[in-house]
Protein backbone atom coordinates (compact mmCIF):
# COMPACT_ATOMS: atom_id res chain seq x y z
CA UNK A 1 0.00 0.00 0.00
CA UNK A 2 1.29 3.40 -1.09
CA UNK A 3 -0.23 6.93 -0.32
CA UNK A 4 -3.05 7.18 1.92
CA UNK A 5 -4.29 3.20 1.29
CA UNK A 6 -3.88 3.45 -2.33
CA UNK A 7 -2.31 0.35 -4.26
CA UNK A 8 1.29 1.49 -5.19
CA UNK A 9 0.18 0.67 -8.69
CA UNK A 10 -2.14 3.80 -8.70
CA UNK A 11 1.27 5.47 -9.50
CA UNK A 12 2.70 3.97 -11.91
CA UNK A 13 2.96 6.35 -15.25
CA UNK A 14 -0.16 5.28 -17.72
CA UNK A 15 2.13 3.93 -20.61
CA UNK A 16 2.32 1.04 -18.24
CA UNK A 17 -1.41 0.72 -17.84
CA UNK A 18 -1.98 -1.10 -21.39
CA UNK A 19 -1.80 -4.83 -20.89
CA UNK A 20 1.08 -6.34 -22.35
CA UNK A 21 -0.53 -9.18 -24.33
CA UNK A 22 -0.23 -7.75 -27.83
CA UNK A 23 0.64 -10.93 -30.05
CA UNK A 24 0.03 -9.83 -32.95
CA UNK A 25 -0.64 -6.63 -34.82
CA UNK A 26 -3.03 -7.78 -37.81
CA UNK A 27 -5.68 -6.22 -39.93
CA UNK A 28 -9.06 -7.70 -39.25
CA UNK A 29 -9.17 -9.60 -42.00
CA UNK A 30 -5.74 -11.41 -41.10
CA UNK A 31 -6.59 -13.02 -37.90
CA UNK A 32 -10.04 -13.01 -35.46
CA UNK A 33 -10.29 -9.75 -33.41
CA UNK A 34 -11.05 -9.83 -29.44
CA UNK A 35 -10.69 -6.17 -28.38
CA UNK A 36 -10.52 -5.03 -24.76
CA UNK A 37 -13.19 -2.63 -24.17
CA UNK A 38 -10.99 -0.39 -22.11
CA UNK A 39 -8.97 0.82 -25.27
CA UNK A 40 -9.21 3.15 -27.60
CA UNK A 41 -6.57 1.74 -29.56
CA UNK A 42 -7.86 -2.02 -29.33
CA UNK A 43 -5.31 -5.23 -28.70
CA UNK A 44 -5.30 -7.76 -31.67
CA UNK A 45 -4.96 -11.26 -29.94
CA UNK A 46 -4.11 -13.79 -32.90
CA UNK A 47 -5.60 -17.31 -32.31
CA UNK A 48 -2.14 -19.04 -32.71
CA UNK A 49 -2.92 -22.77 -33.42
CA UNK A 50 0.11 -23.98 -30.97
CA UNK A 51 -1.89 -21.83 -28.04
CA UNK A 52 -5.46 -22.52 -26.51
CA UNK A 53 -8.01 -20.20 -26.99
CA UNK A 54 -9.32 -20.24 -24.27
CA UNK A 55 -6.14 -19.39 -22.45
CA UNK A 56 -6.14 -16.77 -24.78
CA UNK A 57 -9.25 -15.24 -23.76
CA UNK A 58 -8.71 -16.01 -20.22
CA UNK A 59 -5.41 -13.96 -19.91
CA UNK A 60 -6.92 -11.48 -22.63
CA UNK A 61 -9.61 -10.90 -20.21
CA UNK A 62 -7.70 -10.39 -17.53
CA UNK A 63 -5.17 -7.85 -18.74
CA UNK A 64 -8.27 -5.93 -19.60
CA UNK A 65 -9.50 -6.34 -16.08
CA UNK A 66 -6.39 -5.19 -14.76
CA UNK A 67 -5.87 -2.10 -16.50
CA UNK A 68 -9.58 -1.36 -15.38
CA UNK A 69 -8.80 -1.32 -12.02
CA UNK A 70 -5.69 0.46 -12.47
CA UNK A 71 -7.08 3.23 -14.03
CA UNK A 72 -10.05 3.78 -11.20
CA UNK A 73 -7.16 3.56 -9.02
CA UNK A 74 -5.19 6.12 -10.89
CA UNK A 75 -7.69 8.16 -10.68
CA UNK A 76 -8.58 8.46 -7.12
CA UNK A 77 -5.05 9.05 -6.63
CA UNK A 78 -5.21 11.89 -8.86
CA UNK A 79 -8.12 13.41 -6.56
CA UNK A 80 -5.80 12.89 -3.63
CA UNK A 81 -3.10 14.64 -4.97
CA UNK A 82 -5.41 17.10 -6.22
CA UNK A 83 -7.02 17.81 -2.92
CA UNK A 84 -3.30 17.92 -1.01
CA UNK A 85 -2.57 20.54 -3.50
CA UNK A 86 -3.03 24.25 -3.72
CA UNK A 87 -5.63 24.58 -7.05
CA UNK A 88 -2.37 26.77 -8.78
CA UNK A 89 -0.12 23.87 -8.29
CA UNK A 90 -2.80 21.13 -9.20
CA UNK A 91 -3.95 23.10 -12.49
CA UNK A 92 0.05 23.47 -13.75
CA UNK A 93 0.16 19.52 -13.25
CA UNK A 94 -2.85 19.10 -15.18
CA UNK A 95 -1.75 21.41 -17.81
CA UNK A 96 1.99 19.69 -18.35
CA UNK A 97 -0.14 16.28 -18.26
CA UNK A 98 -1.61 17.40 -21.33
CA UNK A 99 0.77 18.46 -22.65
CA UNK A 100 2.96 15.63 -23.03
CA UNK A 101 0.01 13.40 -23.83
CA UNK A 102 -0.90 16.14 -26.61
CA UNK A 103 2.33 15.85 -28.29
CA UNK A 104 2.63 19.42 -29.76
CA UNK A 105 -1.09 19.36 -30.44
CA UNK A 106 -3.23 21.96 -29.20
CA UNK A 107 -5.77 20.88 -26.39
CA UNK A 108 -8.71 22.84 -24.73
CA UNK A 109 -8.91 22.83 -21.16
CA UNK A 110 -12.25 23.26 -19.84
CA UNK A 111 -11.76 23.42 -15.85
CA UNK A 112 -15.07 22.00 -14.17
CA UNK A 113 -15.86 23.71 -10.94
CA UNK A 114 -19.09 22.11 -10.26
CA UNK A 115 -20.00 22.37 -6.15
CA UNK A 116 -16.64 24.22 -5.68
CA UNK A 117 -16.49 28.00 -4.20
CA UNK A 118 -16.65 30.95 -6.63
CA UNK A 119 -13.04 31.51 -4.80
CA UNK A 120 -11.82 28.28 -5.93
CA UNK A 121 -12.37 29.58 -9.62
CA UNK A 122 -10.36 32.56 -8.57
CA UNK A 123 -7.83 30.79 -7.67
CA UNK A 124 -7.63 28.93 -10.85
CA UNK A 125 -8.22 32.20 -12.76
CA UNK A 126 -5.01 33.67 -10.99
CA UNK A 127 -2.97 31.03 -12.54
CA UNK A 128 -3.54 31.67 -15.60
CA UNK A 129 -7.27 29.43 -16.44
CA UNK A 130 -9.67 31.04 -18.39
CA UNK A 131 -11.76 28.74 -19.35
CA UNK A 132 -14.31 26.98 -16.76
CA UNK A 133 -17.42 24.55 -17.20
CA UNK A 134 -20.18 23.78 -15.09
CA UNK A 135 -23.15 21.29 -14.87
CA UNK A 136 -25.85 23.19 -12.49
CA UNK A 137 -27.90 26.54 -13.64
CA UNK A 138 -28.30 28.21 -10.54
CA UNK A 139 -24.20 27.54 -9.58
CA UNK A 140 -23.32 29.20 -12.96
CA UNK A 141 -25.36 32.26 -12.13
CA UNK A 142 -23.99 32.63 -9.15
CA UNK A 143 -20.52 32.22 -9.71
CA UNK A 144 -20.64 34.17 -13.07
CA UNK A 145 -21.64 37.25 -11.25
CA UNK A 146 -18.70 36.72 -8.50
CA UNK A 147 -15.91 36.03 -11.23
CA UNK A 148 -13.39 37.93 -13.06
CA UNK A 149 -14.73 39.42 -16.26
CA UNK A 150 -12.20 37.55 -18.54
CA UNK A 151 -13.65 34.19 -17.25
CA UNK A 152 -15.53 32.23 -20.10
CA UNK A 153 -17.47 29.82 -19.43
CA UNK A 154 -18.73 26.13 -20.88
CA UNK A 155 -22.17 24.74 -20.15
CA UNK A 156 -22.01 21.15 -19.52
CA UNK A 157 -24.64 19.81 -17.95
CA UNK A 158 -28.56 18.81 -18.66
CA UNK A 159 -30.26 21.78 -19.69
CA UNK A 160 -33.93 21.86 -19.74
CA UNK A 161 -35.92 24.58 -22.28
CA UNK A 162 -37.51 26.33 -19.32
CA UNK A 163 -33.73 27.21 -18.11
CA UNK A 164 -32.16 28.43 -21.51
CA UNK A 165 -33.37 31.99 -21.44
CA UNK A 166 -31.40 32.00 -17.46
CA UNK A 167 -27.73 30.23 -19.04
CA UNK A 168 -27.80 32.46 -21.94
CA UNK A 169 -28.37 35.45 -19.49
CA UNK A 170 -24.24 35.21 -19.03
CA UNK A 171 -22.81 37.46 -20.47
CA UNK A 172 -19.41 35.69 -20.74
CA UNK A 173 -21.25 32.32 -21.81
CA UNK A 174 -19.12 30.47 -24.50
CA UNK A 175 -20.43 27.61 -25.13
CA UNK A 176 -23.15 25.01 -24.57
CA UNK A 177 -21.72 21.42 -24.46
CA UNK A 178 -25.16 19.22 -24.35
CA UNK A 179 -27.00 19.85 -27.07
CA UNK A 180 -29.03 16.80 -27.41
CA UNK A 181 -32.36 17.52 -29.34
CA UNK A 182 -33.42 19.68 -32.90
CA UNK A 183 -36.24 22.03 -30.22
CA UNK A 184 -33.31 22.22 -27.78
CA UNK A 185 -31.14 23.17 -29.95
CA UNK A 186 -34.15 25.36 -31.78
CA UNK A 187 -34.82 27.16 -28.35
CA UNK A 188 -31.06 27.70 -27.58
CA UNK A 189 -31.34 29.66 -31.27
CA UNK A 190 -34.19 32.12 -30.55
CA UNK A 191 -33.18 32.85 -27.45
CA UNK A 192 -29.55 33.34 -28.77
CA UNK A 193 -30.82 35.54 -31.80
CA UNK A 194 -33.04 37.55 -29.12
CA UNK A 195 -29.56 38.31 -27.69
CA UNK A 196 -27.92 39.57 -30.07
CA UNK A 197 -25.76 36.28 -31.14
CA UNK A 198 -24.18 35.77 -34.17
CA UNK A 199 -24.88 39.67 -35.35
CA UNK A 200 -24.35 41.85 -32.55
CA UNK A 201 -22.54 39.64 -30.38
CA UNK A 202 -20.38 36.27 -31.40
CA UNK A 203 -22.34 33.14 -32.01
CA UNK A 204 -23.07 30.89 -29.35
CA UNK A 205 -20.81 27.98 -29.75
CA UNK A 206 -22.30 24.25 -28.80
CA UNK A 207 -21.47 20.95 -28.72
CA UNK A 208 -23.42 17.67 -30.05
CA UNK A 209 -23.96 15.36 -27.36
CA UNK A 210 -23.40 11.92 -27.61
CA UNK A 211 -24.35 8.50 -25.90
CA UNK A 212 -21.00 6.75 -26.43
CA UNK A 213 -21.69 4.31 -23.93
CA UNK A 214 -25.25 3.21 -24.03
CA UNK A 215 -26.14 3.92 -20.20
CA UNK A 216 -29.72 5.27 -19.04
CA UNK A 217 -28.04 7.60 -16.91
CA UNK A 218 -26.02 9.27 -19.57
CA UNK A 219 -27.51 11.81 -21.86
CA UNK A 220 -26.99 12.49 -25.48
CA UNK A 221 -28.07 11.54 -29.27
CA UNK A 222 -27.04 7.90 -30.38
CA UNK A 223 -23.94 7.87 -31.90
CA UNK A 224 -25.64 7.25 -35.85
CA UNK A 225 -28.14 9.77 -34.99
CA UNK A 226 -25.61 12.67 -34.53
CA UNK A 227 -24.88 14.05 -37.94
CA UNK A 228 -28.60 14.48 -38.59
CA UNK A 229 -28.55 16.60 -35.45
CA UNK A 230 -25.17 18.40 -36.42
CA UNK A 231 -26.80 19.27 -39.56
CA UNK A 232 -30.11 21.01 -38.24
CA UNK A 233 -27.82 23.00 -36.22
CA UNK A 234 -26.18 24.46 -39.14
CA UNK A 235 -28.70 24.81 -41.85
CA UNK A 236 -31.54 26.09 -38.93
CA UNK A 237 -29.79 27.64 -36.22
CA UNK A 238 -26.94 29.72 -37.61
CA UNK A 239 -25.93 32.65 -37.06
CA UNK A 240 -26.87 33.02 -33.56
CA UNK A 241 -25.55 29.08 -33.13
CA UNK A 242 -22.14 27.68 -33.98
CA UNK A 243 -21.36 24.30 -34.37
CA UNK A 244 -18.05 23.53 -32.36
CA UNK A 245 -18.11 20.19 -32.42
CA UNK A 246 -19.43 16.55 -30.48
CA UNK A 247 -19.08 15.98 -27.26
CA UNK A 248 -19.58 12.42 -24.93
CA UNK A 249 -19.52 11.63 -21.53
CA UNK A 250 -17.64 7.88 -21.60
CA UNK A 251 -18.10 5.45 -18.91
CA UNK A 252 -15.39 5.20 -16.64
CA UNK A 253 -12.71 3.23 -18.01
CA UNK A 254 -14.19 2.02 -20.54
CA UNK A 255 -12.03 4.15 -23.94
CA UNK A 256 -13.40 2.76 -26.70
CA UNK A 257 -15.99 4.98 -25.91
CA UNK A 258 -13.55 7.70 -27.08
CA UNK A 259 -13.41 5.30 -30.63
CA UNK A 260 -17.04 5.97 -31.34
CA UNK A 261 -16.96 9.53 -30.85
CA UNK A 262 -14.25 10.04 -33.68
CA UNK A 263 -16.56 7.76 -35.90
CA UNK A 264 -19.82 10.35 -35.35
CA UNK A 265 -17.60 12.64 -36.15
CA UNK A 266 -16.09 11.60 -39.10
CA UNK A 267 -19.63 10.88 -40.67
CA UNK A 268 -20.51 14.30 -39.08
CA UNK A 269 -17.92 16.10 -41.12
CA UNK A 270 -19.07 13.78 -44.16
CA UNK A 271 -22.48 14.93 -44.17
CA UNK A 272 -21.42 18.40 -43.62
CA UNK A 273 -18.69 19.09 -46.23
CA UNK A 274 -16.07 19.64 -43.72
CA UNK A 275 -12.68 18.32 -42.64
CA UNK A 276 -12.52 16.51 -39.38
CA UNK A 277 -10.71 18.65 -37.68
CA UNK A 278 -13.30 21.62 -38.10
CA UNK A 279 -15.12 20.17 -35.52
CA UNK A 280 -13.79 20.04 -31.96
CA UNK A 281 -14.03 16.27 -29.71
CA UNK A 282 -14.73 17.63 -26.66
CA UNK A 283 -14.32 14.05 -24.44
CA UNK A 284 -12.02 12.92 -21.45
CA UNK A 285 -12.43 13.79 -17.83
CA UNK A 286 -10.35 13.47 -14.81
CA UNK A 287 -10.06 9.73 -14.29
CA UNK A 288 -9.05 9.74 -18.34
CA UNK A 289 -8.29 12.58 -20.35
CA UNK A 290 -4.92 11.67 -20.93
CA UNK A 291 -6.07 8.53 -22.26
CA UNK A 292 -8.46 10.56 -24.13
CA UNK A 293 -5.70 13.34 -26.03
CA UNK A 294 -4.16 10.31 -27.52
CA UNK A 295 -6.75 9.11 -29.04
CA UNK A 296 -7.90 12.40 -30.33
CA UNK A 297 -9.45 14.77 -27.87
CA UNK A 298 -9.19 18.69 -28.21
CA UNK A 299 -10.90 19.38 -25.90
CA UNK A 300 -10.73 17.74 -21.82
CA UNK A 301 -13.14 18.91 -19.18
CA UNK A 302 -11.22 18.35 -15.36
CA UNK A 303 -12.24 19.15 -12.19
CA UNK A 304 -11.27 17.11 -9.10
CA UNK A 305 -7.47 16.16 -10.57
CA UNK A 306 -7.50 20.30 -10.21
CA UNK A 307 -9.98 21.31 -7.35
CA UNK A 308 -9.86 18.32 -5.63
CA UNK A 309 -12.26 15.08 -5.05
CA UNK A 310 -15.97 16.64 -4.59
CA UNK A 311 -17.57 16.05 -1.02
CA UNK A 312 -20.29 12.85 -0.86
CA UNK A 313 -23.90 14.21 -2.16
Amino acid sequence: LGHRGLPLMAKMPLGIMRPTMRLAQLSPSQAPRASCSTSAHPVLVSLHPSRPAAGLAAAFAGGCALRQRRARAASAASDLDAAALPVASALSSVLGRINAAADGRSVQLVAVSKTRPASAVEEAFRAGQVLFGENYVQELLEKASLAPPEVRWHFIGKLQSNKVKKVLSVPNLKAIETVDSSSLADRLARVAKELGRGVEAPALDVYVQVDTSGEETKGGVDPEDAPALAAHIVKACSPALRLAGLMTIGAPGDFSCFDRLIEARRRTAELLGLGQEELALSMGMSGDYEEAIRAGATSVRVGSSIFGARPPK
